[in-house]
């Protein structure tokens, strides 16, 4: 687990500094904002589809380092998948975040997503890391009002 927890640091700061996809989308099938007021992360996310397939995720806004890695990461991760793979998605990644599942057990379905598993551990970043996925599932289920963490 000390491993995990070295990638995690890495990948966060990494994906802080340089996100992937960070921008606004021309023209995007779905959009949603994100919101966590207790620390100020606030994104945007912009979904374009291809028949049932995720074909772009991108997204701006501001937040600390680990909703924008999460963010990045994700919005990575999530192109090309069906709806029904982000979902699986979705809940792999929150239940493991949030301590409700055993990462060991899904190390290899969570591939980049493992950076995140010593989120677990800070209780208060939880909402950091899951508020660009909530938002992303919001999107991708047609929801138009902004997602909060609260």
């Amino acid at each position: 687990m000390d491993d995990i927890r070295d990638l995690y640091q890495e990948v966060i700061l990494d994906h802080n500094r340089h996100p992937h996809n960070f921008r606004k989308m021309e023209h995007p099938d779905a959009t949603l904002e994100g919101f966590n007021p207790l620390c100020g992360d606030h994104y945007t996310f912009y979904l374009r589809f291809d028949g049932d397939r995720i074909d772009e995720v991108s997204f701006e806004g501001s937040g600390c380092a680990i909703s924008k890695a999460s963010a990045s990461v994700m919005s990575s991760v999530l192109k090309g998948k069906t709806r029904d793979e982000a979902d699986r998605l979705f809940t792999l990644f929150t239940g493991i975040v949030t301590g409700k599942m055993d990462a060991v057990e899904h190390l290899d379905e969570l591939g980049k997503l493992a950076a995140f598993v010593g989120v677990a551990d800070y209780p208060v970043r939880v909402k950091c890391a899951t508020l660009p996925w909530h938002t992303m599932h919001g999107a991708l289920h047609g929801k138009d009002e902004s997602i909060t963490t609260e």
